[in-house]
């Protein structure tokens, strides 16, 4: 038999979960700016009818409600997108911080402009011309010699202004890799507080939305793949669990990031004879420079800083550049001073020197030959002391006719930089021709990380928007929703009242027909 009071209870219950419902609608309006928040909704459970199947039930019609309870409280989000959204933030990452150190290179290599390398050649080469018109002039030949230095000086400024650049990258790979051991211990953190609440048979969605955003931001940085593990206890089956977070590389699982019992520590070493990027590890496992394929921003850097691969090499953008400076100061240095000393000076000519001094050095190692370290030498590239130190040390006279007025041998050196072909790093050309292929390999990186980098933004975009029309909160929505359970929570209050009436008259009222 039905309890007199069954129909009071069926009405509270609708009024306990309106005023769920009318709970939650409030707690997403609160949060709707808030960063990585989803909004929740209730789910409404009808409860268990009566009577129960059983041999004494009571011979009624048949199985009557008893109400709605609030199952659970869920939040809205479609994780095929947020897998779609990591892949796309990944992607980005990395062409954003391509971009970012082409961006920078071409501020420093200035071409095309009048004040680049291109530029101080030409000019270098102008003044040759100029003192093979009159090789005896004090004023054409101190316009060589301060032509000559800018070469130098410009060499010099383009190289350290690179290694400037480059050791910024080595600061922002660290500050990467402090981020990223950041971002795992507070993955891990949650996971943990997630695992204290599930077993309970509650949904920490809070906490989902914090561990979400984080992973979000993690994704940015290296690409990852998410997992969950199912907690223990009376976990809900909706329950997500603790995230097991691994890196990808080729669409396959590599190292772990963060698993069911706690997280791996990410360490980038360094090599100190190259001062390039080593190798990467993720708590034991070790993984080769060259081998870490992931993509996102710390492979980025890593790319623009410079790596070694497994035969030592070092590849990169900045140290392929630094490496065609070098290349490009050192070949045309040696080659301008044989074609020099192969000349005749006023001084020789005179007989106040016995031999003709290079016209370039090394700053830290002295004279240029056979032993003179390329690397690095467009930093150290300078005007020889001799030159500096007096003007008729020029060997403007071809060794064949060593005469004051004859000036075979500027016309030589002034070939060497228009049309002697050389072997530069990777094949014989003439210094204009490679240095332009040079900066134009660099530019044609600069506009397809351009390129690829708006791809990577507008389809992250698109990817954001449709997870926000899911999951982030609308206020006309709320609004909605609002007004329709606020409207039922009235009913359900109407109907404890009319109850209330209904009893009031069986209690109060019974025995008394007829007063």
């Amino acid at each position: 038999m039905k309890s007199t009071f069954f129909g009071l209870e069926i009405a509270r219950r609708g009024l306990m979960t309106q005023q769920t419902a009318l709970q939650t609608v409030s707690h997403n309006i609160a949060n709707a700016n808030t960063p990585g928040y989803s909004r929740q909704r209730v789910n409404f459970v009808q409860t268990e009818p009566y009577p129960a199947a059983s041999l004494n039930r009571p011979q009624i019609p048949g199985q009557m409600g008893t109400g709605v309870e609030a199952g659970s409280i869920e939040r809205v989000r479609d994780h095929f997108l947020d897998v779609q959204y990591r892949g796309e933030n990944n992607k980005l990452g990395y062409w954003q911080t391509k971009q970012e150190a082409l961006k920078k290179m071409e501020e420093i290599m200035n071409e095309p402009s009048e004040s680049g390398l291109s530029q101080t050649m030409d000019l270098f080469w102008q003044s040759l011309q100029d003192l093979a018109v009159n090789p005896m002039n004090p004023g054409a030949r101190s316009v060589v010699r301060q032509r000559g230095i800018a070469v130098a000086e410009t060499f010099n400024y383009l190289s350290s202004s690179l290694n400037g650049v480059r050791q910024d990258l080595k600061n922002e790979i660290e500050v990467t890799e402090k981020q990223i051991n950041s971002l795992l211990q507070q993955i891990h953190q949650i996971n943990n507080q997630i695992s204290d609440v599930e077993p309970h048979g509650y949904l920490p969605n809070d906490l989902y939305d914090e561990r979400d955003r984080l992973l979000d931001e993690l994704s940015q940085l290296v690409n990852i793949q998410v997992t969950y593990k199912k907690n223990d206890g009376n976990s809900k089956a909706i329950a997500e669990g603790k995230a097991i977070v691994k890196l990808v590389t080729d669409g396959m699982p590599g190292a772990t990031l963060v698993d069911a019992l706690g997280y791996n520590k990410v360490t980038i070493n360094f090599s100190g004879s190259s001062d390039t990027v080593n190798e990467i590890s993720v708590g034991s496992t070790v993984i080769r420079a060259d081998n870490f394929t992931y993509s996102g921003k710390l492979r980025g850097l890593i790319d623009s800083y410079g790596f070694e691969d497994g035969s030592g090499n070092v590849k990169g953008i900045y140290p392929n550049m630094l490496a065609e400076l070098d290349s490009l100061a050192y070949t045309f240095a040696v080659r301008f001073n044989e074609q020099h000393e192969d000349g005749k000076s006023p001084n020789v000519i005179d007989g106040t020197s016995t031999s003709v001094p290079p016209f370039f050095k090394d700053k830290e190692n002295g004279t240029i030959d056979g032993t003179t370290p390329k690397e690095g030498f467009a930093r150290r590239m300078a005007i020889a002391d001799e030159i500096l130190a007096d003007l008729n040390n020029i060997a403007n006279a071809d060794a064949s006719n060593p005469v004051h007025g004859d000036a075979q041998n500027i016309i030589k050196l002034a070939n060497i930089i228009v049309s002697e072909k050389l072997n530069y790093r990777t094949y014989p050309s003439t210094f204009k021709d490679y240095y332009e292929s040079v900066i134009g390999d660099m530019a044609v990186q600069s506009q397809e990380a351009v390129r690829l980098s708006s791809n990577s933004n507008v389809l992250r975009e698109a990817v954001e928007q449709r997870r926000m029309s899911m999951s982030s909160v609308s206020l006309d929505e709320e609004m909605t929703n609002m007004i329709q359970f606020q409207h039922a929570y009235n009913a359900a209050a109407r109907m404890i009242t009319l109850q209330d009436e209904l009893l009031d008259r069986i209690i109060n009222g019974m025995g008394t027909v007829g007063r």
